[in-house]
């Protein structure tokens, strides 16, 4: 008989498993974040390393850190680690600095009249109760040939309350010095510039002062203009410091006082005018980042500087601890400011250097005085080669460093 039964088959093959494809997919999805995160971190890693050695981003290793947090896109995170440590370590209140803060060297000069301008008067502290010194002018830098002062230096407290606090304001004489502009380059970056640190030996025979410029480009809501070449776009109504092609500067909103011509040599943008016809602008306490700054809140008491010019056309720089914008547009005001803009901020930006020495004779690094014992950068810094900011230079005018002979 011939049985039904089927004949032997062999098992069928296993079949496979549906989820397979998942688990391949997932695997590679981690592997590729896996060797992204490798990636990421060992770029940040590197470049964070190189950052901490590198003296251009500041004097100290959390200055550097945080430009390069700016400068990779963590902005945000540094001006909030910024804002956690003022709230957790705020400025000192009372108290009063030594007798020594507020200047040496000759107060009353005799100089002939004619050919420069008057001396400038002396500021009133904006402290409650001025101490001894506070705000006398004293004779700093590199004089004339015929011994003409060309810049004064005074000390004055920030505020009433701040008051263990001293802030530096110099006086510069436009019609004994010259402006210069030098162009970094990382700020505003691009280039060749004719004018770029370091200072080169034959521009420093007669160097009386240098001083920061402003934020970084991206910060500055502003542009930037030199060598005849707009780097940057200006802005109508941005503050600007101004140099002509005769040396002289000043400070104005642009567009308004000053507008494009052919005598101008330099414009550098920064923010808006804390200061406008001899009276501080309104609003300065209120947050208003886009015209008056976004890394620290306008209200806080930190190292800021700023520049501005007088009726006369003096310019005044003043830099300083314990600044609110609103306390350093009233210093500059104090000071005799008509035109004020804020520049740079923070203990490692604000620099501020006079010279001294035989003139018509190379400037070096020990030349130079801080106008604050506290300002973190030398004077030396501006003869470095590693120097990628820019920054601004005062010297004697050609007709000034040969004495005149007396008929």
């Amino acid at each position: 008989m011939n049985s039904r039964r089927p004949g032997f088959r062999p098992p069928a093959p296993p079949r496979p498993h549906r989820h397979e494809p998942v688990v391949y997919l997932r695997r590679r999805i981690l592997t590729v974040a896996a060797i992204l995160t490798v990636i990421v971190v060992g770029y940040y890693g590197i470049t964070l390393g190189a950052a901490l050695t590198n003296p251009s981003l500041g004097a100290n290793t959390s200055a550097r850190a945080a430009e390069w947090g700016r400068s990779n896109g963590l902005g945000f995170l540094v001006t909030w680690a910024e804002n956690l440590a003022y709230k957790l370590s705020p400025p000192k209140v009372g108290g009063a600095p030594s007798d020594s803060q507020f200047g040496s060297g000759p107060t009353a000069v005799k100089v002939p009249a004619g050919g420069h301008l008057p001396t400038p008067i002396n500021i009133v502290s904006p402290a409650a109760s001025p101490l001894p010194g506070e705000g006398v002018w004293h004779v700093a830098g590199r004089t004339t040939a015929s011994g003409i002062p060309t810049m004064y230096e005074a000390f004055v407290r920030p505020d009433a309350i701040h008051t263990s606090y001293v802030v530096g304001v110099a006086w510069m004489d436009p019609t004994l010095l010259k402006a210069q502009l030098y162009s970094g380059s990382q700020i505003p970056g691009g280039g060749p510039y004719k004018y770029s640190a370091p200072i080169k030996p034959a521009d420093s025979m007669n160097l009386v002062a240098s001083f920061n410029a402003g934020f970084r480009m991206k910060d500055a809501n502003g542009g930037y203009y030199t060598q005849g070449k707009t780097i940057i776009p200006l802005r109508k109504g941005a503050a600007s410091a101004v140099i002509f092609k005769d040396g002289t500067m000043t400070v104005a909103a642009w567009g308004n006082e000053v507008v494009m011509n052919n005598q101008i040599a330099s414009v550098r943008q920064n923010l808006d005018l804390i200061v406008n016809k001899g009276k501080i602008v309104s609003g300065l306490g209120n947050s208003n980042y886009k015209s008056w700054g976004t890394t620290v809140k306008n209200v806080y008491n930190v190292w800021r500087s700023g520049v501005g010019v007088t009726s006369n056309g003096a310019i005044i720089y003043a830099g300083g601890p314990s600044l609110s914008i609103s306390d350093l547009a009233n210093v500059m005001v104090r000071a005799g400011a008509i035109r004020a803009m804020e520049m740079d901020i923070n203990t490692d930006w604000v620099t501020f250097s006079s010279f001294t020495g035989p003139l018509n004779t190379v400037t070096t690094a020990a030349n130079g005085k801080d106008l604050l014992p506290t300002m973190m950068e030398q004077p030396g810094h501006l003869f470095a080669n590693w120097w990628t900011r820019d920054f601004y230079t005062m010297t004697l005018r050609t007709n000034q460093t040969v004495a005149k002979a007396k008929g």
